[in-house]
């Protein structure tokens, strides 16, 4: 089923930059809309409740998953994280183009479901910068590092899997190659015949 918005769908190994990309990118395309998941983990830092996560008990959100309200939902790092079906199909249905920021696996639950969403897969240059980032934020405890790290083996061999990617080595141009897919995807006959409709009425194009 096609929609008048584009959907792309932003996934990576923690640590690689992939929130970093997409909050510069929303703050230079206002037209780029976030997706707002359900996520089962504690808030952190500013974050608040339906800004960055609709944060929800267990309970709540077995009870989402039992009346089969997620599009996708997956555990990462012993916490589960799901993005509301009905919510996405109706942003896309009025036209908005939106961004989802999950995991591999949810990005491709994604796809069978909207086979025209655009998946992104944000690399690091290399594993010794990805431990130093990773260490850097000082949000974790050794532990949590060293299985983010073993994690991030098993996510990064899903990459042959998306549509584009991104090596984020240096930020302004890992930036740049982000909101080059963001414009491509609008200049498409379909989404160019949909926004300039009154364009090609007046070049006689039907």
């Amino acid at each position: 089923m096609q929609h008048p918005g584009n959907l792309f769908v932003v996934a990576a190994p923690s640590g690689a930059g992939k929130s970093s990309l997409v909050k510069a990118l929303r703050e230079l395309d206002a037209h780029v809309s976030p997706s707002v998941s359900h996520t089962t983990r504690a808030p952190r830092g500013q974050e608040k409740h339906g800004r960055e996560y609709f944060f929800a008990s267990e309970q709540e959100f077995d009870a989402m998953v039992a009346n089969h309200a997620f599009i996708e939902w997956a555990n990462v790092h012993g916490k589960r994280y799901g993005t509301s079906k009905r919510a996405l199909a109706d942003r896309l249905a009025g036209g908005a183009d939106v961004l989802l920021e999950i995991d591999y696996q949810g990005a491709l639950q994604v796809k069978k479901a909207f086979p025209e969403a655009v998946l992104i897969f944000i690399l690091p240059p290399s594993w010794e910068e990805l431990r130093a980032r990773l260490e850097n934020r000082g949000e974790d405890s050794p532990e949590v590092i060293e299985l983010r790290l073993k994690n991030a083996s098993e996510e990064m061999a899903q990459v042959e899997k998306f549509d584009f990617v991104i090596i984020n080595e240096l930020f302004e141009t890992a930036l740049f190659d982000l909101k080059a897919i963001i414009h491509a995807q609008r200049l498409k006959y379909a989404a160019q015949r949909s926004t300039r409709a009154d364009t090609f009425e007046s070049l006689n194009i039907t």
